[in-house]
């Protein structure tokens, strides 16, 4: 069956060049993880392509996208990207940013790290901020349209409603949110505010990643406490709406590629139409379109 990772990460060697900033990169990494990196353990798992989400190592500058951009490049037909920019500033100046972000065919659009505040290198984890409803942030959703290119989304989940009111607002723009909305310890799936994901459901230009398990789970593989959030979330979106990803290798501290993905081989709910959607289907329908 065919299979596209719909969340990696891929970042060069650290050089004058395209510097990064070492403290944001995944726990007990050091060094880069190449986009060669990446196709040798795709080609060992049967993975026919990825989504590299540019690394906040590199900021928001104008070359922030350049090694996914690249990484594209080096391998025909096996990445896609999602890149960074600078959402407050001058309209024209975002404007652009985000044109030069999505101008490859294969970049997909543009990640907001909902979940932290703003910043040139985000790192301060903040479940309550509201930065991404800003009124300045209007240009971004319009040329996000104007493109035909996808907002991605990384909220925690007391910010869900934030999201719901932002999809509804912008009914021309898909809203991917990664992660499951990042369910934590204090996260039940049958409670808020976990649940005001089936209010982002109502909007049918809202999709999701289940990705990132093993940060989020407090049982070994196959992840079993958190098979509930996956249940809901296919009864509210329906796997047409759900797309699968790996989140590596930020996942290298809790467990391997591998089992980063198949998980989901071992939840019995889910059907094997329910599997295809989530390994390339979803996919393919909303960004091959």
């Amino acid at each position: 069956m065919r299979f596209v990772d719909a969340h990696t990460h891929a970042w060069g060697h650290d050089t004058a060049e395209l510097p990064w900033q070492g403290e944001v990169l995944p726990p007990e990494w050091e060094g880069p993880y190449t986009h060669e990196d990446l196709v040798a353990d795709m080609d060992r798992l049967g993975i026919d392509a990825s989504v590299i989400v540019t690394t906040p190592a590199y900021g928001r500058g104008m070359r922030a996208n350049e090694y996914t951009m690249r990484s594209i490049e080096a391998h025909p037909g096996r990445f896609y990207g999602v890149g960074l920019v600078d959402f407050f500033g001058d309209e024209e100046t975002v404007r652009t940013a985000v044109r030069r972000a999505v101008g490859h065919e294969r970049m997909l659009g543009v990640r907001m790290h909902a979940a932290l505040e703003y910043a040139e290198i985000p790192t301060e984890l903040n479940p309550d901020t509201d930065w991404i409803a800003d009124d300045r942030l209007e240009p971004v959703w319009d040329e996000l349209a104007r493109q035909d290119a996808a907002l991605f989304v990384f909220p925690k989940a007391r910010q869900l409603p934030l999201v719901e009111e932002l999809a509804g607002a912008h009914p021309d723009v898909p809203v991917v949110v990664d992660h499951m909305a990042w369910p934590d310890e204090e996260t039940d799936p049958e409670a808020a505010p976990w649940t005001e994901f089936a209010a982002v459901a109502d909007h049918d230009n809202t999709y999701v990643k289940i990705s990132s398990l093993p940060r989020s789970a407090d049982t070994d593989w196959p992840y079993p406490d958190l098979h509930g959030y996956v249940r809901n979330l296919v009864e509210w979106f329906g796997p047409e709406r759900l797309m699968l990803g790996s989140d590596y290798p930020w996942m290298d501290s809790w467990d391997s590629y591998e089992r980063c993905l198949s998980w989901v081989q071992e939840v019995e709910f889910l059907s094997a139409r329910d599997l295809s959607y989530l390994a390339y289907r979803t996919f393919e329908k909303l960004h091959l379109k």
